[in-house]
């Protein structure tokens, strides 16, 4: 095992040739998203929820890295940009029902020299969203919440006001900012909720080891031990998100409202598997009318996409990746050959690493309908090639203190590849799945990894899971050298 290290990360190195931005889930994945960060997807959740087991709950989280100190302005959603939600309930890969959120900008204190100010200037802390300790609040932005389904709009807010909860500036402009925090939380009625604000990123990684040809920490990463590869709760080496913020947006729904009959199914039931995904989209036209505000003119032409954490960034080549984002997934059987050969999987062949020889169907149920996802999914059930999250409504969530972080490969049958949750750790998933272990655990299980096993700030676990932004004032992130691997007997990050 120790003589594959090296193998390893020399693969995974050739490997970067190919497919950029490899093991992020999907932070600056394309040319056209490192251009257009307020449209970037970096994560797409779907998941039964923990505390609502009769529900879904969908994350999009989109600007990635967002560093907690960097005002005046922060991190407003973008005004032009169409964020939405995509379900496919009947196995045929086109959207059924569609959420979409739509944001507006607010200047309420244009004299201001910096969007939000408390405690100075005889202008009191934020304490509030609106009204009274509001006051401070100068950029604000407010959203809408529709659904479209069989060609009918339907605004969920009912013309009720929701307010996005704003980044995390400090401890004196906003001493309580967990009250805002909850504030932003709306309960719609009906079994709905939803929440749009900056928050801590749930995503973990050690991204300077990935980006450094992978040149994971001696010892921790690569190919995991035993010890790593069974702690879901501790940290080997620096996850490189870690106090950082991103924009997100979560939306709670009934089963009902999702399936294609309005009804709740047993597991085995086709009818209990949906496919999801997100999308971000901007007008055809933009003119830039100085002194006059910016004009967004034009269709929405879609500029990124995301279902499985993995399909773009570690399948598809970079050559590919715009199409690929920009194109509809039922669409996807042009990128049929980087599925079923993935240039990963042929690498890892190449130096001795046991994988399945291609056509690599194993990995079919990342893109179609089928077991152990949809068990209930028969030959005519499989529906089209397409990058979709596919969610068994019918399989329970499973309770937080026996969640893996493996998920389906940890024998965790709520977590990914059946949906994603936060605490799923999908690059190591991701990985594993390439090498082969969905075809066979035992021949194709190498656990390779990069010892980054949790989120370095935690999980929340009841609606939105996703926690509060992390601080501006006292922010910090973790490091190679630097205390945060709380997996290693002094706590310090591994250098080499």
């Amino acid at each position: 095992m120790n003589r594959l290290r090296p193998m390893v990360a020399f693969a995974l190195a050739l490997c970067l040739m190919a497919p950029a931005n490899l093991f992020a889930a999907s932070h600056r994945e394309a040319p056209i998203t490192a251009l257009d960060r307020t449209a970037d997807i970096t994560d797409w959740y779907s998941f039964v929820s923990y505390d609502h087991p009769g529900r879904v709950t969908m994350i999009l989280n989109v600007d990635p890295f967002l560093e907690p100190s960097n005002g005046p302005n922060y991190f407003p959603f973008d005004p032009n940009v169409l964020y939405e939600m995509r379900v496919d309930n009947n196995r045929d890969g086109v959207e059924d029902i569609v959420f979409q959120f739509r944001f507006k900008t607010e200047i309420r204190q244009p004299g201001l020299f910096t969007g939000f100010v408390g405690d100075l200037a005889g202008i009191p802390p934020i304490t509030h969203l609106n009204g009274e300790g509001s006051q401070g609040l100068s950029l604000r932005q407010t959203y809408t919440v529709t659904m479209v389904k069989n060609g009918v709009s339907t605004e969920l807010n009912d013309g009720r006001t929701l307010f996005a909860v704003p980044s995390n500036v400090g401890p004196r402009t906003m001493p309580h900012y967990g009250q805002l925090f909850n504030e932003g939380i709306y309960d719609l009625g009906n079994g709905v909720r939803t929440f749009a604000g900056t928050v801590d990123d749930p995503f973990f990684i050690d991204l300077g080891a990935a980006f450094d040809s992978l040149n994971f920490r001696m010892g921790v990463g690569g190919v995991l031990s035993s010890q790593v590869d069974g702690d879901d709760k501790h940290n080997y080496a620096p996850d490189a998100v870690s106090g950082f913020n991103v924009n997100s947006i979560a939306l709670e729904v009934p089963i009902t409202m999702l399936t294609v009959d309005g009804k709740r199914h047993a597991a085995g039931e086709k009818e209990a598997v949906i496919g999801t995904y997100g999308t971000t989209s901007r007008p055809q036209f933009t003119v830039r009318r100085s002194p006059l505000p910016l004009a967004a003119v034009g269709k929405f032409q879609q500029v990124q996409r995301m279902g499985n954490p993995l399909i773009n960034e570690l399948i598809i080549g970079t050559g590919s990746k715009d199409r690929f984002s920009m194109d509809e997934p039922e669409n996807d059987s042009q990128f049929a050959n980087f599925f079923l050969d993935p240039l990963l999987a042929t690498v890892f062949g190449s130096i001795g690493i046991p994988v399945p020889a291609a056509p690599r169907t194993d990995l079919l149920p990342l893109v179609q309908y089928r077991a152990p996802i949809c068990p209930g999914c028969g030959a005519n059930d499989h529906g089209p090639v397409a990058d979709l999250l596919r969610l068994n409504t019918g399989i329970p969530p499973t309770a937080v203190a026996n969640q893996k972080r493996l998920g389906f490969l940890a024998g965790d049958a709520a977590g990914f590849p059946d949906g994603r949750r936060p605490v799923d750790d999908v690059t190591d998933i991701a990985s594993r799945a390439v090498a082969g272990i969905l075809a066979d655990p035992l021949k194709f299980g190498t656990p390779i990894g990069d010892g980054v096993n949790t989120n370095t700030e935690g999980f929340r676990n009841i609606f939105p899971y996703v926690r509060p932004a992390n601080n501006g004032r006292n922010s910090h992130h973790v490091g190679p050298g630097q205390k945060g691997c709380n997996g290693q007997v002094s706590g310090v990050c591994p250098v080499q």
